[in-house]
């Protein structure tokens, strides 16, 4: 057996040279067609494209897991609120919050702030309390409760 009588295979097949006169075959547009964006040198073009449409990923709504929808909200109040809708030795709960109009909603629970002056002795029951809030309410005399 001799080498030039084995069978050639992919591998030994001579390379396709393109572009190399008119009359090679392969020349003046070296296989790539007429004009258009393929044709260009330094073309390359993602799978997921679309032609400049928008694309289908972006088209589609958002779905799937989120954690907002189980956040805990607190319905704010703060110090100076308490000062202005309440007097001296009153009780301060969500309930009469709720029933006197200072919050609409309760939402998760109360969390009082410390924005503002207190200058009354109050009993304030609430689901949270800023550090703040609760040294204001205390120097004021008066006391927190956590529910």
């Amino acid at each position: 057996m001799k080498l030039e009588s084995l069978p050639k295979t992919k591998e030994y097949k001579k390379r396709k040279i393109v572009g190399r006169g008119s009359s090679s075959g392969m020349g003046k547009t070296s296989t790539h067609g007429q004009k258009g964006q393929k044709s260009r040198s330094g073309v390359s073009i993602h799978a997921w494209f679309q032609g400049g449409q928008s694309p289908l990923y972006r088209r589609l709504p958002k779905r799937g897991f989120n954690n907002k929808r189980f956040e805990t909200k607190y319905a704010t109040i703060n110090l100076s609120d308490l000062n202005k809708f309440f007097e001296n030795g009153d009780e301060v709960s969500p309930e009469i919050l709720k029933e006197r109009g200072i919050i609409k909603k309760e939402l998760s629970g109360i969390k009082v702030l410390a924005k503002g002056k207190l200058e009354k002795k109050l009993t304030v029951k609430a689901n949270r309390f800023s550090n703040q809030a609760i040294l204001a309410i205390e120097a004021a005399g008066g006391k927190t409760e956590v529910i």
